[in-house]
Formats: C-alpha cells, sequence, structure tokens
C-alpha cells in the first residue's frame, strides 16, 4: 500500500468518527477541499461510493460503514500508541545504561540520582563504575560521564560539572614516618601509588604561577581504580594522586591528609558523552535536563557566595588527558 493511500483510508475514518468534513479537516490539519478531494480519490481507487454528501450533512453508505467498522481498531490503535510514545516522551521511561568514573560519580550523580529516580520513577538506571576510556556505542552504554578527552570526535559532549581539583593524599601514618613532601621534587624520595591509565602509567601534573609539569613518580603498587588508590593511601602504603571529590570524605574523617595543596591544579570538569546519531533515549534526556539545571544552580549558588565577598579562586588548570586517579 502506498503512503497516500494510507493517509487517505486514515481521513477516511476521521470523517467516519465526525461525519463532518469541517471537524474531521481541523482534526488532520488540512482544509475542507483537500479533504474532500482525497475522499473522491479514494472512491474513485477503489471504485465503491463510500459516503453521502449533502450541503449541510456528512453520511456513510453501506459499504462506507462497513470499511469504517473494518478500519477504526487498527487506526485506534495506531493512535493509541503514538499517543503512548508522547507520554514516554513527557515522562521518561525505559533502562539508561551509564558508563561513569569514580570522581564523576560524586561529583555528577550522587548529588542527584535519588531525585532523578524519584522524579522519574519508571526509569532503570545502571552505572558501570570505571576510570578509564569506553567505546559508549560498541560497549552497549547510552552515555558516559568522564572527562572530555574521552569524547570521540563523532560524540556529543555535554558539560556537566564544573572544573575539579586534583589532591596528593596520604594517611597520618604514612606522613608519621616519611614525613610530607614539600615541592613536587620531594617525591623522589617517597612511596607514591602508581595509576595505570589506558595502559600507561601517567604522570603527576603540577601547576605553579602559571606553569605546569609533569613527574614520573615511582613506588611499590600499582592500580588502575581511584577506590584502590584511595585503599591504599588510607592503609599507609603511600602517597595518592585523586580527585579532590572522592578524597575529601577521608580527609574529613581524618583518615587522609593533603599535601603540596598549593602545587596541584584544576581540570576541565566533567563531560556527559552520547552518541548524536540517534534519536536521544527519554531517560537520557531526562538526566540531561537535570544536570543542567543541578549545574545552574550551583553556579548561581557560587556566584552569590563570590557576590558576598568571597575571593574567587583562579587556579592553573591542566587537561584531564593526564590522567588522574579518580577522574
Amino acid at each position: 500500500m502506498r503512503r497516500s493511500e494510507l493517509a487517505d483510508l486514515a481521513a477516511f475514518v476521521a470523517v467516519g468518527e465526525l461525519l463532518s468534513f469541517r471537524a474531521a479537516a481541523a482534526r488532520l490539519g488540512i482544509t475542507r477541499s483537500a479533504l474532500s478531494h482525497a475522499m473522491q480519490q479514494l472512491e474513485k481507487r477503489l471504485d465503491v461510493r463510500l459516503l453521502h454528501r449533502s450541503t449541510r450533512h456528512v453520511a456513510l453508505t453501506d459499504q462506507g460503514r462497513r470499511l469504517f467498522e473494518r478500519l477504526r481498531a487498527p487506526f485506534g490503535a495506531i493512535h493509541q500508541a503514538l499517543a503512548e510514545l508522547d507520554r514516554e516522551r513527557a515522562s521518561a521511561s525505559g533502562s539508561l545504561r551509564l558508563h561513569i568514573s569514580a570522581g564523576a560519580m560524586a561529583a555528577v550523580m550522587a548529588p542527584i540520582w535519588s531525585r532523578f529516580l524519584a522524579n522519574h520513577p519508571r526509569v532503570k538506571l545502571e552505572l558501570v563504575l570505571g576510570d578509564s576510556p569506553v567505546d559508549v556505542v560498541a560497549q552497549g552504554f547510552d552515555a558516559a560521564i568522564t572527562i572530555r578527552d574521552f569524547a570521540a570526535a563523532d560524540m556529543i559532549a555535554v558539560k556537566v560539572s564544573e572544573p575539579w581539583k586534583l589532591v596528593v593524599v596520604a594517611s597520618p601514618s604514612y606522613l608519621a614516618r616519611r614525613g610530607a613532601p614539600l615541592t613536587p621534587d620531594d617525591l623522589a624520595a617517597h612511596d607514591c601509588i602508581q595509576y595505570r591509565w589506558d595502559d600507561r602509567l601517567f604522570p603527576w601534573p603540577f601547576a605553579r604561577t602559571g606553569k605546569q609539569r609533569r613527574l614520573t613518580v615511582h613506588g611499590n603498587i600499582t592500580v588502575n581504580s581511584s577506590e584502590l588508590a584511595l585503599r591504599a593511601a588510607i592503609d599507609g602504603l603511600g602517597l595518592a594522586c585523586v580527585n579532590d571529590g572522592i578524597a575529601e570524605p577521608f580527609v574529613r574523617s581524618g583518615q587522609l591528609v593533603r599535601v603540596l595543596e598549593d602545587r596541584t591544579p584544576y581540570s576541565d570538569g566533567y563531560f556527559l558523552v552520547y552518541s548524536g546519531r540517534r534519536q536521544v533515549p527519554s531517560p537520557l534526556r531526562a538526566l540531561i535536563d537535570m544536570l543542567r539545571a543541578e549545574r545552574r544552580r550551583r553556579r548561581d549558588q557560587d556566584s552569590g557566595s563570590q557576590n558576598e565577598g568571597e575571593p574567587e579562586r583562579v587556579e592553573a588548570s591542566v587537561s584531564a588527558a593526564t590522567g588522574p586517579a579518580g577522574q
């Protein structure tokens, strides 16, 4: 069946339901003359009279009534299916599978995920934690929340956080034994928990007075996740370089201490990365909208604090491509 024939049958069903060319034309979004012409063409193709017409009234013929009764249910099912899609777009539903780094989980998802699920109870959220790069499409994810450097050229990257700071931390017991490094060069005499990122060891980044440098560090332990780096640091096995968001709870509890605070840089923030080759699923669209709103709220809050007299922090920033643990 050609598309035009299907459209004419849909128009006939509308006329049969409303028994008015004016009302049916308004429902279909076409003119009365266009609708009348379509009905004439349909009758001509079928070689049967479907409608009785007068200047004031429209009625179904016996054959038209039989055709209308056969068509009303399937076309009604089509309209219902389309209406359900509209409702799903308005109220997100379905599964949402995300790959997310530990730092992004702490900084981006943890503050909003309970609210997100409360607002969208029909969404099933699956989170896969990992700091390494991921191929979103090939590995079956709807999106990833990570650093921008992991976004392929054909992906869309939406910024969902402000810059975050790297920190070097160690346990009080380690610092009591070995002392605290005062400069990055002092790390040569320390055990540093190395971090393997995308099959290579990353150099620790430092910045001061606009100058940036990266140091190759040494130690007896190498990990590939920020959780392991933190665990090793808490257990007194060395210094770790991690995202401040995942380190902060352990700093507050006294399990870790920051060192070299004036030397560690900021990254450029986290991005939600997804494919632009298809329609955005309703759960992902809802998440993007909430993350954008949350970022605006935080920026407005921070702006208000600065207007009240808080000095704005200006720090050197390095590309997160250096691969800090807990990215």
